[in-house]
């Protein structure tokens, strides 16, 4: 398929790393879900598209209950989206997506981990235009199901006219504008598609070659920024390794 697929299938597994930290970047999107729509899954399509991240990431259910409730405490922190951007070493262009209650502290953290591997980080938008910003739903196949069908129905909502078919998983997975994302979730549960994943990425426009050892250095770049727990997700315009 296209490049966004075979971007997305060489990072999926490694993005989140370790399953607490998993959990607790979770937990933080459920918080802004729940202020901004309610802690009601049935009238929140954002919250009901991110349980359904965490069912596929294994979140036990207690703790996707947990989180709604605190989030709905007078105490709890609000989060902010923070996006930072920059080059690596090898000159690979790396953005980091954040949520976070202290912008001083994750601002400080990240920029620690660009000087420690002689990186740069640059102002917000610099490098927005190296990656599509895309909203990805991931959702299982249907019997009688036309692919071809679907995307010209989804067309007017700006979804892409590529998508990826996982025979071993009976899953289908579209991406679209961002701006749509309410729409094309709407879209897919009014005709009884099950949403297993929602969610948003960015897609590098170019993908540039490293050597095994560049690959080596810049992987471990982005192990240390999403060791933080302010880090949701991080992107690069690395060309994945091959199989």
């Amino acid at each position: 398929m296209g490049r966004a697929f075979e971007y997305r299938k060489a990072t999926k597994l490694k993005r989140w790393g370790h399953m607490a930290r998993t959990f607790t970047k979770l937990g933080k999107q459920i918080a802004i879900a729940v202020k901004a729509g309610g802690p009601e899954p049935e009238n929140n399509p954002t919250l009901r598209a991110i349980i359904a991240t965490c069912r596929r990431e294994n979140m036990p259910k207690e703790n996707i209950e947990r989180a709604i409730k605190n989030a709905m405490g007078k105490d709890q922190s609000d989060y902010k989206e923070v996006p930072y951007e920059g080059y690596g070493p090898h000159g690979i262009a790396v953005f980091v997506d954040s949520l976070t209650d202290n912008t001083t502290r994750t601002v400080a953290d990240v920029r620690s981990v660009f000087n420690k591997f002689n990186g740069n980080l640059g102002t917000q938008g610099s490098l927005s235009f190296l990656f599509d910003h895309k909203a990805v739903f991931t959702f299982k196949m249907k019997d009688g199901m036309s692919m071809d069908d679907l995307i010209l129905e989804l067309i007017d909502f700006g979804v892409d006219d590529e998508f990826d078919e996982d025979d071993e998983e009976g899953e289908v997975t579209i991406y679209g504008d961002p701006k749509s994302f309410g729409d094309i979730q709407h879209y897919l549960e009014q005709n009884g598609y099950e949403i297993t994943s929602a969610e948003f990425t960015r897609i590098p426009n170019n993908l540039k070659d490293v050597t095994p050892e560049q690959r080596e250095t810049i992987d471990k770049m982005v192990e240390k920024l999403e060791e933080f727990d302010d880090v949701q997700n991080v992107y690069t315009n690395m060309k994945p390794a091959e199989d």
